[in-house]
């Protein structure tokens, strides 16, 4: 009986220590492919690294080269051509604002003379011809920097269409002043002719002057 007890209990001890080698193993196993695993996944974090970086670097570069050419393109912007300072609405603009001013000036001076408008109405028309003055001085100033070297990026084209945009506001300006200027002296003739009928209408009624 109890060579019967004996042998069972090496059989389960046998049992049992094989199974626990067995289990052994088999984590050993788990482990060894896990760090097979855990080697490929650094092999191939590494070689995405290396074609990140090498991407990158070959983007940084052209990305430098865009840079340096798109730069020589910006600079060349700030250059003004002849053909762009001798343009004949260049000339014209600047005609035009000689012509602002002196018409605003001759008209203004009449306007005053004539005694035909309140202090007022004087008032007002400075503040109009000043006001147009100083918006055709901004178009001269913007000219200036359009045809001047170094200070706009701009093209050609660019600098010709906003000339172009400057003579056609200056040319609006002029035709402004000129309706304005005519609405005025006919204002102005109005009231002489009604004055004068005031004082034909008295004198026929002996109403005296």
């Amino acid at each position: 009986m109890k060579k019967c007890v004996l042998v069972f209990l090496l059989i389960t001890n046998s049992s049992c220590f094989l199974k626990a080698q067995t289990e052994e193993a088999e984590q050993l196993l788990l482990d060894v492919q896990k760090l097979s695993q855990l080697k490929q996944i650094l092999a191939d974090l590494k070689k995405g690294y290396e074609i990140v970086y090498k991407g990158y670097s070959t983007i940084k570069n052209i990305s430098e080269g865009n840079f340096n050419l798109h730069q020589v393109f910006l600079d060349g912007l700030l250059q003004v051509r002849p053909a762009v300072r001798n343009y004949k609405k260049v000339a014209d603009i600047i005609s035009l604002q000689l012509r602002i001013v002196s018409e605003y000036k001759s008209a203004f001076k009449q306007f005053k003379e004539k005694g035909k408008f309140t202090p007022g109405e004087l008032d007002y028309m400075g503040k109009v011809y000043s006001n147009l003055f100083d918006q055709s001085v901004n178009n001269l100033e913007t000219l200036t920097m359009i045809i001047t070297s170094g200070t706009l990026r701009m093209s050609d084209d660019e600098r010709l269409k906003q000339i172009d945009a400057l003579y056609e506001d200056m040319v609006d300006k002029l035709t402004f002043l000129r309706h304005f200027n005519n609405q005025t002296s006919v204002l102005a003739l109005q009231r002489t002719k009604d004055e004068n009928q005031i004082k034909l209408t008295k004198k026929i009624y002996g109403l005296g002057n």
